[in-house]
């Protein structure tokens, strides 16, 4: 996403797991069909809980101060033309709150209120509860991708929808962009080995449109579009790996979205696992590489196809587990954009924002 100087993503519901927080049905799905109960993890035995501690508190300042409706998952911002803000955020058709400070958030709508008409059979039937959204500003157009999905299954696919405004109402739905299948719905029988959510996009320094996305399965990949359409130009297109954790149980790691800085790209993803509340153990975690299709490394030169990126956030002081990340670059200042689950408010799902500093050519917060 090269970020036309607004704009943010962020991804994220996995794991076959349900739990009310905060009033609002939480579903997310990871890579199995059977034994979701033995997949699905607790505070005790969670794969990736250690990388968590809560004794790291000190390490990271606190979000900015949020008001109003700011529950969210998976947020994208971006600032539109008369200098107020949209954050998109999963279900309900892809919610929509505006706030003119970035502070202070209004609950005002939905992308596509009646879901995606097309993907009834990435949802068992229907598909209102859209995830994931990725927001961006180019030639004019607002460009929205957005995920589906059975839940506990790779049976997906990701939707694109424009508007010239960003405002309820105002949305058009273009379809299906991209889609992963489970055995029972290939058209050879076999299983995708990648699961087709959490889109971001990309338009890298030569102008090429890419998509990252990816969770669970094989990891994180990246296809290139069309910049007429914002679709792949032929139905199979060339797919790159730029991110895995093969060496760790599930292979949780989701959300990509790629920020070009400097003359580098960087590849945030959220690791380990969301949805849990103040179980969750999600993290926020950084590589990069002077080439958007990779390789990325973290620090030190570790492959993110080997451990997945190096820590930008994580659970400390009520903050826990903050994932399905984002960034926004708005008048010169860089900001992430994500979720966390408030331990002051038994779990709620909240906006979190923290400004960027960028230190020996890495993010800090």
């Amino acid at each position: 996403m090269s970020l036309m100087g607004s704009r943010l993503t962020s991804r994220s519901l996995r794991l076959v797991v349900l739990l009310v927080t905060g009033g609002a049905l939480i579903g997310s799905a990871i890579p199995t069909a059977s034994a979701v109960t033995a997949r699905a993890p607790s505070s005790a035995t969670t794969p990736g809980a250690a990388a968590t501690p809560r004794a790291a508190a000190a390490r990271y300042p606190l979000p900015l101060p949020v008001t109003g409706g700011a529950s969210t998952h998976d947020p994208s911002m971006i600032r539109v033309a008369d200098g107020s803000y949209y954050v998109f955020s999963t279900h309900d058709g892809i919610q929509i709150r505006h706030s003119s400070d970035r502070t202070d958030w209004r609950f005002v709508g939905s992308v596509l209120p009646g879901g995606a008409t097309w993907a009834a059979d990435y949802q068992g039937g229907g598909a209102t509860d859209l995830w994931a959204p990725d927001v961006s500003f180019h030639r004019g157009i607002y460009w929205l991708y957005y995920s589906v999905s059975s839940f506990g299954s790779n049976q997906s696919a990701i939707g694109l929808a424009t508007s010239r405004t960003a405002a309820p109402g105002s949305w058009t739905d273009q379809g299906l962009v991209y889609a992963s299948h489970d055995a029972a719905h290939s058209p050879t029988g076999v299983a995708d080995d990648l699961n087709a959510i959490d889109p971001g996009l990309l338009v890298d320094a030569q102008g090429r449109w890419q998509l990252s996305l990816g969770s669970f399965w094989t990891g994180i990949k990246m296809i290139q579009l069309d910049p007429a359409t914002g679709k792949p130009s032929s139905a199979t297109p060339t797919r790159t790996s730029l991110a895995e954790r093969p060496k760790v149980q599930y292979d949780p790691i989701e959300g990509a979205y790629i920020y070009l800085h400097d003359g580098w790209y960087y590849l945030f993803t959220s690791n380990d696992f969301c949805c849990q509340g103040l179980n969750s153990t999600y993290n926020i975690r950084v590589g990069r590489s002077r080439t958007p299709t990779g390789p990325y490394l973290g620090r030190g030169g570790t492959p993110m196809m080997a451990v997945g990126g190096s820590m930008v956030l994580s659970t400390h002081d009520y903050v826990i587990g903050p994932g399905g990340e984002t960034v926004l670059h708005d008048r010169g200042v860089d900001w992430l954009v994500y979720h966390y689950y408030n331990q002051r408010d038994a779990g709620t799902p909240r906006l979190g924002i923290n400004r960027i500093t960028w230190v020996d050519g890495w993010p800090a917060l």
